[in-house]
């Protein structure tokens, strides 16, 4: 079963984590990358992503017969933003979410765990379609 792992991000944790030391800030990349290459070595990892900071986002809106109505956004008062994600490969919901677990205690400052928000969610899968 295929799972997307959502990352929550917010302006709070990026403020608080731009305070953090360079010590701290390479110990969360690196659990980070050796945290997807864990993945790899499993063949749970179908692919990650982190994604660039929100105020370079567009939303699209299709508009009957013209062109697609393109606005900035999030909005300001978007507390909460999608930081990144993984899609795996897993045998069972609670494997994704014992993964999402690990994601979560990330180090931050001083190496305690950040705790970030992971949303867990199935990968749906099209109906068969007859031709």
């Amino acid at each position: 079963m295929k799972y997307m792992l959502m990352m929550a991000g917010s302006r709070q944790g990026c403020d608080e984590m731009a305070t953090w030391s360079a010590d701290d800030l390479k110990a969360h990349i690196q659990f980070m990358v050796r945290f997807s290459e864990d993945l790899v070595e499993s063949g749970e990892l179908v692919g990650a992503q982190g994604l660039a900071g929100p105020e370079g986002t567009k939303i699209v809106k299709a508009q009957p017969g013209g062109p697609p109505v393109v606005t900035d956004g999030p909005f300001p008062e978007t507390k909460e933003f999608l930081a990144g994600f993984w899609i795996v490969d897993v045998e069972s919901e609670a494997r994704a979410i014992e993964i999402a677990g690990q994601a979560s205690a990330a180090p931050g400052r001083g190496g305690a765990p950040v705790q970030i928000p992971i949303e867990v969610r199935q990968v749906g899968e099209a109906p068969a379609v007859e031709t």
